[in-house]
């Protein structure tokens, strides 16, 4: 049976009673009348089973991967995909891999909202219970200057066909990078506004201006009570998509770090992510391009960047790694060299296993590729016999042509 979700609603709260913990959204409340009247507010159908429509030979474009292991060693895979219409027909696709990566599934669920409203930079996460979640961002065309967080759920993951909770809309922006579990037990979702305004092929109608709200910011959702809060966020002086990530370091402080046109942002919070310190460059080189870092296992943390050569293309990811919480960078393990290469994400499976999911030549080979190494092989910038390299995860090569694109890209 599908997992079941309680739901009842007060003026400002939605309650949201999922067997495993009680979420509150503390967002705007949307009535009928305001999801008809802002189809980006309305919930998308959850294609279990897609038809022919959404095969890679379909696809005109995708890119912005995400992955997650399972402790049985199952991968799960998401990225986003455009069909032949261009921007209008943007959707996320959620796959999987029972052998380690070597073979991948046709998509297993679609998220495809109707009309111009599209779904993209989805993001794949396990909470402390074992659930998986899946976030995905939903606007009104290429950018309506809102956006929103959206969320499936499924408790059974592992099973043969898994079963997934309805979606639900979590609050305004996009997050494009996994939450963090904090010491506290509380979840630290890295939420950005952008602030570019909205789109011209957005109707005037749909768009939005985000006020203040825009930057780079977190919402914290309580262990004890599941209330989701607008915390901090943090403005630099010239901003893109932010693609920010935030760590807690070992003495209880977080460190964000953004993306920028002029390279890698830091800031620190000291109260839980309420208040941040105002931005400043960062020693982590990289281009203007999305990077990943996680915690591992081991306590060590995990860096993957660009390190290309003119210092512009997107090309040479590279993973590194730190043994006192980002002070300092060791080893180097190059992972793809060549042009095209981008939007790194990271999990880590059992036996030490890193798996890192990467899309290339968005528009040309539409490949969604996997690397899989451990961190020795990081600190000895060396491939072994177990190091996997370019494992394809997806290869839409064989799709229609691409249009030219159009604004909002990334």
């Amino acid at each position: 049976m599908p997992t079941a979700l309680l739901i009842t609603r007060t003026a400002s709260v939605v309650r949201v009673a999922l067997p495993h913990f009680l979420l509150v959204l503390a967002a705007i409340t949307t009535s009928s009348a305001q999801r008809a009247s802002d189809p980006a507010l309305t919930e998308p159908p959850v294609q279990i089973s897609p038809g022919v429509r959404y095969t890679e030979q379909k696809r005109s474009f995708q890119a912005v991967p995400s992955i997650e292991h399972t402790p049985d060693g199952r991968l799960w895979a998401s990225w986003f995909a455009r069909g032949s219409d261009g921007r209008k027909g943007d959707y996320v696709v959620l796959a999987t891999s029972t052998d380690g990566g070597q073979t991948w599934s046709p998509p297993k669920l679609v998220i495809d909202p109707a009309g111009s409203v599209r779904a993209f930079d989805p993001c794949l996460w396990f909470d402390p219970d074992g659930v998986l979640w899946l976030f995905w961002a939903q606007s009104y065309g290429p950018w309506d200057g809102r956006g929103g967080v959206w969320c499936i759920t499924s408790e059974d993951s592992q099973a043969r066909s898994p079963t997934w909770a309805m979606p639900r809309r979590l609050c305004d922006g996009v997050m494009v990078n996994k939450p963090v579990l904090l010491a506290s037990r509380d979840w630290l979702l890295p939420v950005s506004i952008w602030s570019r305004p909205a789109s011209a092929q957005t109707p005037a109608r749909y768009r939005h201006d985000p006020g203040p709200s825009v930057g780079a910011g977190a919402h914290v959702i309580r262990h004890t009570t599941g209330e989701i809060e607008k915390l901090g966020r943090v403005l630099t002086s010239r901003r893109d998509y932010d693609e920010h990530s935030i760590v807690e370091l070992g003495d209880g402080s977080l460190w964000m770090l953004i993306r920028t046109p002029e390279g890698v942002m830091e800031s620190n919070s000291r109260d839980s992510g309420v208040t941040w310190s105002p931005a400043r460059p960062s020693a982590i080189r990289n281009i203007n391009s999305r990077f990943c870092i996680r915690r591992l296992k081991s306590g060590s943390l995990l860096l993957v960047t660009h390190e290309p050569p003119d210092g512009r293309t997107r090309s040479h990811l590279i993973a590194r790694i730190s043994t006192d919480d980002g002070g300092t960078w060791r080893g180097g393990l190059m992972l793809d060299e060549r042009p095209g290469v981008s939007y790194p994400d990271a999990a880590e499976g059992p036996k030490g296993v890193i798996n890192i999911i990467y899309d290339y030549e968005r528009t040309g080979a539409r490949q969604i590729l996997l690397a899989q190494f451990n961190e020795g092989n990081v600190l000895r910038g060396k491939a072994s016999r177990s190091t996997r390299l370019r494992m394809v995860v997806s290869d839409a090569s064989g799709g229609p042509p691409t249009r030219t694109r159009t604004s909002g890209s990334k």
